[in-house]
Formats: structure tokens, C-alpha cells, sequence
């Protein structure tokens, strides 16, 4: 899986093109429009790769792509609730710890800080759950799809959904440090876009390669093409 992934990026026609395009986004990634594009893009090829698909695919129907990752989008922000809603519980339960004083103020705020500890926990299950929810959201072309845990849950629960979140987290250390090496130059800091969107797509394959060995093995069958989000 790691080296299709990593080669995932270059394949098909106007491989040159597409990473040119990508990185582009990623550089403009600060007028927020490039950040919705690239995610509609990425969803959609790792549902594509979650059909059988081996080549990414073309950069199309850009107001399709802005919709989709509005979209993606608002599923992240809808996984991320319960750790924002966390931390702001518990910004309130420190700061009113803070203002209480006494006995009372102190066991406020160690429950305070006690909640906090349990972002970090709740922001790594979200990390795990979201390229899984997101790739059903793309293949059913429905927002509801990203909540089908009867779905995504043998998906999860998979080694081979264990696996590609290791790869992409080992690829992503070692390529990172590489990258900030590299950023201490001007070369590094040119490359960087372009690096970020080739480790997207190449993490988007390995999560929908694993999403494809489980899914499609339960329906018995592997479409040919993946539909696009559509409501």
C-alpha cells in the first residue's frame, strides 16, 4: 500500500499538471476559496480510489469541487464539536475556578484542567474517524452518509483501516521533518504547497483502499465509478 500511495500522486495523465494545479491552491490557501477546492478534490479521489479507481482524478467541474468541500467541510466541523465543546466547558470551568477562589476556586479549576486533558484524547478519535466518514459522505453523494456508522464502523474497526492511518501519520512525521529541514532554504519553503497536496493525495488513496477492501468486499461487488455529492 505505501509504495501505490506514494506514487498514487504522479499517475495518469497530466500528473505534471495536476500537481501544479494543487500546489497552486495550497500556496493561495490563504483566501480560504483554494482550501474548499482542494478538499473537494481530495475527498473525491480517495472515494474514486474507494471504487477501484488507480488514476486521480482530473482537476473538473471546479463549482462541484467548491461544493463538495463546503461540504467536507461542515462534516469536519460536525466531528470536531465534541473536543471544541470540551475545551470551551472547560475554559469556563477554569476561568470561573479563577474568579470563585477559596477551596471552591481551586476545585473548580482542577476540574478545569482535568476536562482539558481529554481533548487531546477526543481530537485524536475525531482525526481517525473523519477520512472514513468523509470518503462515504463522497461515495453516497450524501451529507447523512458521513454519519452511517452502521457503515463506517466494520471500516474502522479494520486492519486495513488501522494500517493506512499509520502510514499516513509515519509519512507525514518523516516527510514533515524533511520538509522544515528543507525550509531553512528557499527551496523549502517553494516546495512546501507542492509537498503538502502530493502527501494529500497520497494519503487520500491509502484511505480509500482501505475503506475499498472492506466496503466492497461486504457489497460483493466494486462499482466502476463514484457519484458526486449532490445535496
Amino acid at each position: 500500500m505505501l509504495e501505490d500511495s506514494l506514487s498514487y500522486p504522479t499517475k495518469g495523465d497530466g500528473a505534471i499538471a495536476r500537481l501544479l494545479i494543487g500546489g497552486v491552491l495550497m500556496f493561495f490557501s490563504w483566501l480560504l476559496v483554494p482550501v474548499f477546492l482542494v478538499s473537494g478534490y481530495l475527498v473525491r479521489a480517495a472515494a474514486a480510489v474507494s471504487y477501484g479507481d488507480e488514476d486521480p482524478p482530473a482537476f473538473e467541474d471546479w463549482g462541484g469541487l467548491l461544493v463538495d468541500g463546503l461540504k467536507a467541510t461542515a462534516v469536519a466541523v460536525a466531528y470536531s464539536f465534541v473536543p471544541v465543546a470540551i475545551v470551551a466547558v472547560m475554559l469556563l470551568v477554569v476561568l470561573g475556578g479563577g474568579s470563585a477562589g477559596g477551596n471552591a476556586g481551586g476545585l473548580l479549576a482542577g476540574v478545569g484542567m482535568l476536562g482539558m486533558l481529554l481533548v487531546l484524547p477526543a481530537a485524536l478519535v475525531v482525526t481517525y474517524l473523519l477520512p472514513a466518514a468523509l470518503i462515504n459522505f463522497a461515495r453516497e453523494g450524501s451529507l447523512s452518509a458521513a454519519f452511517d456508522f452502521s457503515t463506517l464502523k466494520p471500516v474502522l474497526l479494520s486492519q486495513q483501516y488501522i494500517v493506512a492511518t499509520v502510514l499516513v501519520f509515519v509519512v507525514s512525521v518523516v516527510g514533515g521533518a524533511v520538509l522544515s529541514f528543507l525550509s531553512m532554504f528557499l527551496v523549502g519553503i517553494l516546495l512546501a504547497p507542492f509537498y503538502y497536496f502530493w502527501l494529500g493525495l497520497a494519503g487520500q488513496f491509502m484511505f480509500g483502499r482501505a475503506f475499498a477492501e472492506v466496503a466492497n468486499t461486504r457489497d460483493g461487488a466494486t462499482p466502476t465509478a463514484a457519484p458526486v455529492a449532490d445535496d
